[in-house]
């Protein structure tokens, strides 16, 4: 199986905050901001794998700054590692201003992603080799993030995530 690039799964969706998406502060609702998120972490996975993919969970969710009515945003998620069958993505938020093209970062998340075939049973997936100095700190940190997970969910012994008891030595 071809190792393959996080950049080869970048995946950029543009959109305008409209009013109908909008709290009554005027700013993008959370959950309409998860769903372009969870729509732009499946498209990155399903180019990394080739296969069809499921979410499996959103690790973490940064709101960070509020998004008026009227931004233009991007949501910009790549593959940052995969495992057998999963794949963990991580996803920026930025908004633009129209005016000067500057861009902020408003939002970050991490999701994880399964490749499954046709019947719904997982699959494998290439693995992937970071190239930037970004890429390879979020590779390296998805592995701890992964064995926490199995450490919490009691299918992975303390003793035996190896990654995590690095952090403490």
């Amino acid at each position: 199986m071809k190792t393959k690039t996080p950049s080869e799964s970048l995946t950029i969706l543009t959109d305008l905050v409209l009013p109908g998406e909008t709290n009554p502060l005027n700013s993008l609702f959370g959950g309409e901001l998860l769903a372009r998120m969870d729509r732009a972490c499946s498209i990155a996975a399903r180019r990394h794998s080739g296969e069809i993919v499921v979410t499996a969970s959103v690790n973490h969710v940064a709101f960070n700054k509020a998004i008026p009515v009227g931004s233009i945003i991007s949501v910009e998620a790549k593959v940052s590692r995969a495992f057998y069958s999963s794949m963990e993505i991580f996803v920026d938020v930025w908004r633009e201003c129209i005016k000067t093209g500057k861009r902020e970062k408003v939002n970050e998340g991490i999701y994880t992603f399964v490749a499954v075939d046709v019947e719904g049973k997982p699959t494998k997936t290439p693995p992937i080799t970071p190239e930037t100095p970004l890429e390879k700190e979020r590779y390296d940190a998805a592995l701890r993030r992964k064995q926490l997970s199995l450490v919490l969910s009691k299918r992975m012994k303390p003793k035996d995530a190896t990654e995590l008891k690095k952090l403490f030595e």
